[in-house]
């Protein structure tokens, strides 16, 4: 409700990756707070709210929009295949290496984690802002024209 009308009146394409690279830059700066141990735990969930908030914005409007580029036709599987592939990848690397870099002990190593996130989302939004697509306020057969409309 914050967050969601300016995908719409902005545009998603600038919002989408406005939002991706904010929040990586904030995750960064969360990562260096805690390396520095200037954090306590309150703070830690507090800052990781933050980052959760615009990078959910950021993640939950560009699986969609993804999807509307493709035929109306395809574009329910097209939304599950892209939201199965980024869980699937993230789901399985993320816990392996946040868990190899806690298990050093390390506040520096796990804010090489930190970093790691960051670049992942700054690139994202990076490629989106490039080759993203401008899908506000827009019909859905504009977009992406029906396949069956292609044949013709």
């Amino acid at each position: 409700m914050i967050l969601g009308p300016l995908f719409d009146t902005v545009g998603r394409r600038p919002m989408i990756a406005g939002t991706y690279i904010v929040s990586g830059l904030l995750l960064a700066l969360t990562g260096w707070l805690f390396a520095a141990g200037l954090l306590t735990a309150t703070q830690q969930t507090i800052a990781w709210s933050i980052v959760f908030f615009v990078a959910s914005a950021a993640a939950s409007s560009a699986y969609l929009t993804v999807g509307e580029t493709f035929p109306l036709e395809m574009r329910a599987l097209a939304i599950a295949v892209f939201y199965a592939l980024g869980t699937t990848i993230g789901g399985v690397a993320g816990p392996l290496l946040f868990g190899a870099l806690v298990e050093t002990g390390s506040r520096n190593a796990v804010f090489v984690g930190y970093l790691i996130g960051m670049a992942v989302m700054v690139f994202a939004g990076c490629v989106q802002w490039r080759w993203g697509i401008a899908a506000e306020r827009r019909s859905l057969e504009d977009v992406a024209a029906p396949l069956s409309e292609v044949a013709r």
